[in-house]
């Protein structure tokens, strides 16, 4: 364990201090979640009725099988359910080619579309929560599965409060592992210039604090939007909270 000069103490972890903050984005800062769940929605129940695919697309697709992983994975996780194998295809690839990258095309289509016409506001907790930190000059990283989290971060007023975003774009360019390995929680860490152990997970993706506890993090905290708070403590979170406002000691 290390220790730094600026520490983020928080209730829930025996008043422990830590050197930095690594937010998971969709979910966790803003209820952009529910922008993605609405797309990837669109996207298969539209999928499924044109071939025939059963069972149709449900919520419980959603967070069994792509909530919280890079977008070509969950695609590739969600036909695997229902037995259906494409070929990769090409990042190029048109939306509606009948391959992995054209489906995640589609649906990233469909989540653009959605963002426009609806725009995102964050969480007021956790926006109290940044404040928070930047006036402990804590440093704090962004980690992302989308690759849109800069036109989500530019849509909710948040796009010059973090000085680190690791997201799907850098998975590809840096060639590391997506979530559940805890590659891109460790690279973020590496940018801010702080040791993993000196770093917390803030994740509401059972994929997410997975990867946080697959790492040697700190600590893992699990946000409840409707994973529900069993399944994020089995899945590795060290605690559970509703808010992140429930983060700053009183």
């Amino acid at each position: 364990m290390t220790t730094t000069d600026n520490a983020w103490e928080i209730p829930q972890s025996d008043h422990r201090r830590y050197g930095a903050a690594l937010f998971d984005l969709d979910g966790v800062l803003t209820p952009t979640a529910e922008v993605h769940m609405k797309a990837w929605h669109r996207m298969f129940t539209d999928y499924f009725a044109a071939h025939g695919i059963t069972p149709a697309y449900t919520d419980d697709d959603y967070f069994a099988y792509v909530d919280g992983k890079a977008r070509y994975d969950g695609v590739r996780a969600c036909l695997a359910s229902r037995g259906v194998v494409l070929p990769e295809g090409d990042l190029t690839d048109p939306a509606g080619t009948e391959t992995v990258c054209g489906i995640g095309n589609t649906k990233n289509d469909a989540f653009a579309a959605i963002l426009r016409d609806e725009g995102v506001d964050p969480y007021t907790g956790s926006v109290r929560l940044i404040d928070h930190l930047e006036s402990l000059d804590v440093p704090m990283a962004v980690v992302s599965s989308s690759r849109n989290a800069p036109e989500v971060l530019k849509a909710a007023g948040l796009a010059d409060r973090f000085e680190v975003v690791v997201d799907g774009s850098v998975v590809a360019t840096e060639g590391i592992r997506g979530k559940p390995a805890p590659d891109m929680f460790e690279l973020a860490a590496q940018l801010l210039g702080v040791e993993s152990d000196d770093a917390v997970v803030i994740e509401d993706a059972l994929s997410g604090v997975a990867a946080g506890a697959a790492g040697d993090f700190g600590l893992v905290v699990g946000v409840d939007r409707g994973a529900g708070a069993a399944a994020l403590l089995a899945g590795g979170a060290d605690v559970v909270v509703t808010d992140l406002e429930e983060l700053i000691a009183p």
